[in-house]
Order: structure tokens, then sequence, then C-alpha cells
């Protein structure tokens, strides 16, 4: 049965590289689970990439067809953001291992919704300090920063990832993202070890 790796930490961790590196290694055979967001979208994204960018009209018509299977909505300082995982076809056969990137909450819906024997959980870990530094660089480089939303999401982290939530999971194995090279074939061996494919 295939897996489907989801990939967490808190924000700044270095998880939008560390998927897009396990995406791109052909010996794992990943497939791309992609979210939706209503959220605006970033320098340098693409529409279908990183997420689906949708909006409130949008949302409510997945949301009405019965077809969302997690969500999370944040009141930012710009509006109400939404997040979350559609029943769209992504996810259509029991032998590929897919590859997706979350929250721990959202991990744990879809848990619920596809079973535990299929979920592989990858949690990211990194110093706070280290991840405040990135998060600021990453939003000074933003046509229009958004330092109000930065600081509101990091402060957010230490309760979404608190440490009886992520026991409460059943996640067991981290991996430290303070050496990307390190971390990237520690998670490489991880997946191969835990996928039929791998």
């Amino acid at each position: 049965m295939g897996k489907i790796v989801y990939l967490m930490g808190k924000s700044s961790t270095g998880k939008d590289t560390i998927f897009k590196k396990l995406l791109e290694d052909k010996s794992l055979a990943l497939k791309n689970i992609v979210p939706y967001t209503t959220r605006p979208i970033r320098g340098g994204e693409k529409d279908g990439q990183e997420y689906f960018f949708t909006d409130e009209e949008g949302y409510g018509k997945l949301k009405e067809q019965g077809r969302i299977i997690e969500e999370r909505a944040y009141r930012t300082f710009h509006g109400l953001w939404r997040y979350f995982t559609v029943d769209d076809g992504q996810v259509c056969s029991r032998e590929q291992n897919y590859l997706a990137i979350g929250t721990l909450e959202s991990y744990v819906k879809l848990k619920d919704y596809f079973g535990a024997d299929r979920m592989l959980p990858v949690m990211i870990e990194l110093d706070d300090g280290i991840r405040l530094k990135r998060a600021l660089h990453r939003e000074m480089a933003q046509e229009s920063p958004r330092y109000e939303e930065m600081c509101r999401r990091f402060l957010a982290d230490s309760e979404d990832f608190a440490e009886d939530k992520i026991r409460e999971a059943g996640i067991e194995t981290r991996f430290c993202n303070d050496d990307l090279d390190r971390c990237l074939q520690q998670i490489r061996q991880y997946i191969a070890e835990n996928t039929e494919t791998g």
C-alpha cells in the first residue's frame, strides 16, 4: 500500500525547500498533493504548484459539495485566510506514494480520513531564533511585506505544535533542519525504509 508522506513543522523551518527537493528525487517517486488556500499568492508562487489559489466563493462551492477533507481558518491582520485539502482526485491510487505539506492539525485530519496506515509523518524542527531570522528575511523580500502576519504565525506555532499535541498525533520521529543536506539525507532514508516502493 502506498503512503502519504506528510511534511509538517513550524513556519520557516525550511519545509518548502525540503518539499521541493523530495519531489525532485526520482528515486522516491512521490506525487504531490496540492492543498488549497484563499490567501493572496506570494511572489514566486504559481497557482497549482504550492497551492490552488481560490476565494471565498470557490471555497464555499467545494464545502457545499462535501469535498473538503480538512480545513483551517486563520484571522490574520489582512483578513480571513483559509487553507484546506480537497478530495479532488489527486489521491487516486493505493499503490502510489504521495507527498503533502501542512500543519499538525491537518495531518491528524488526513490520518482520520485516509487511515493511519496510509500516513507517514515527517516533522521538521529548527531553533526558534533561526526560524525568526528566516521568516523576517523572507518577508522583507516580498513586494508588500506583511510583518504583522509573520509575527502572528510565529507566535501561533507555539500552540499549534505544542508537545502534547505532537504526542497525541502519534509522531515519534523528528528531523532537525540545521543542516539541509544532512536533514534531507535522513528524511530520504526514512521515507525509503517506510514505503513499499522506496
